[in-house]
This record gives C-alpha cells, sequence and structure tokens, in this order.
C-alpha cells in the first residue's frame, strides 16, 4: 500500500503531472491505484486492530474506562477490587476487537464512490487528508454496525451489568453524570477513533516516505507521461 500511494503521490506532486499533456487515462490509472491503496491500507488497519490483544496491548488505541469512571477505577483497586476493575478493561476492549473486523466492507464500500475530486483532495491535502475522507465517509455507518457487535459482545461476557455496577457506585459518590453515555456507545465511539487512528499512522508514514518501490500500477502511471 505504501509503495502504490507513495509513488502516485510523488507522480501528482511532480511538475509534469500538471502538464497540458496528460493523459485522461493517466488520471484514471492515477486515480485506479489510490484506490487500491487505500483498500489495502484499510485492511492492513483492519487486521492490526481485529485480533486478540489488537486494542488491548496497543496503548495508543487501548480502551480505558471513561475518565467520568476512572475515579471509581482507582477506589475498586484500592479496596481490593482489582481483578473486576481489570476485567473491564479487558472486556471493553475485547468488544472492540470483534467489532473492527466488519469494517472492511464499508471502508471498500467509500473508496469505490471515491470521485477524482476526491482523489485529488487526498493526494495534494493534508497528512491525514485519506483518513479524513473516510471518517467523513464511514463513521456515521460505521457505528451503526458496531454498536450491535459491541452489545452482543459486551452481553456475553456481563460488560454492561459490570458497568452500570460501577457506575452506579459512582453516581452515588457523585463522581459519575448520571448523563453518561452507555457502555456500547463508548465502546463503539473509541473502537472508532481506534480504527481512524491507525489509517492516520498509516497514512502519514506514507506521505513522509514519497519514494518507494515502484508497484505494477505506478510503473503504468509513470510510463505515460513518457
Amino acid at each position: 500500500m505504501r509503495h502504490v500511494l507513495a509513488g502516485i503521490a510523488f507522480f501528482l506532486f511532480s511538475a509534469g503531472a500538471s502538464a497540458a499533456g496528460l493523459a485522461d487515462i493517466t488520471n484514471k490509472d492515477a486515480v485506479t491505484g489510490l484506490k487500491q491503496a487505500l483498500t489495502d491500507g484499510s485492511a492492513t488497519a483492519i487486521a492490526k486492530l481485529g485480533v486478540e490483544n489488537g486494542f488491548f496491548a496497543n496503548n495508543k488505541v487501548k480502551i480505558p474506562l471513561p475518565e467520568s469512571l476512572q475515579k471509581v477505577e482507582g477506589l475498586m483497586r484500592a479496596i481490593g477490587m482489582q481483578r473486576q476493575a481489570d476485567e473491564l478493561v479487558l472486556a471493553m476492549n475485547r468488544a472492540a476487537e470483534t467489532a473492527v473486523t466488519e469494517a472492511k466492507p464499508l471502508l471498500v464500500d467509500a473508496v469505490k464512490k471515491m470521485t477524482v475530486q476526491d482523489a485529488k483532495g487526498i493526494l495534494t491535502g493534508g497528512d491525514t487528508a485519506a483518513t479524513d475522507y473516510f471518517r467523513r465517509t464511514t463513521s456515521e455507518p460505521l457505528g451503526k454496525k458496531f454498536l450491535p457487535i459491541v452489545k452482543n459482545a459486551t452481553a456475553k461476557v456481563g460488560l454492561a451489568e459490570k458497568y452500570n455496577a460501577i457506575a452506579g457506585k459512582g453516581a452515588q459518590l457523585g463522581l459519575v453524570d448520571s448523563q453518561q453515555a452507555t457502555i456500547e456507545q463508548y465502546v463503539t465511539r473509541k473502537a472508532l477513533d481506534g480504527l481512524y487512528l491507525i489509517i492516520a499512522e498509516e497514512e502519514k508514514a506514507i506521505r513522509r516516505d514519497p519514494v518507494g518501490a515502484a508497484s505494477s500500477i505506478v510503473q503504468k502511471v509513470f510510463g505515460a507521461l513518457k
């Protein structure tokens, strides 16, 4: 993925890319290459997160208790309930790992619907232009797809009950807002945040190193300039 996108980005940023003689087929090939790169890149992000410990063992995306409950978590650990607190955090991350495996079809669909203008914006945009495109076009449908999966995963381990029990203690102590989102909504949002973070990291790495070993599609694009 990095080699494909790197080559296309280098091609479009080059002086020759804006030449009047650039053929339409070359533009089409460039967009095709970008779409393949983004498809591969999103698959890589899902492969990293949608496995056991994909979230839990990665401190960049590991899901903690909501901030409003972290004081309660500290209290639990202080009174000897460390095991229960650890189980709760593990269960939230396992739910996210399960949900994120379902993201691929929607991300692929977003790539398929990408316009030439979208592609140009991504290739000439900021360090996270591609990620921003994914977030803009997929966050709502992915949220709807993740939510029932998270609900099912949390139900299997009694996560909602554990969360509500802790939240109840927190509410009694005035540490938790009564309007705190449900655990399913919280985990769903954090799962999406983690997915887009990993996609963004991949994108930034590509933009930092825009020259790499060219793939066949990049060779075809450069060949069209001759």
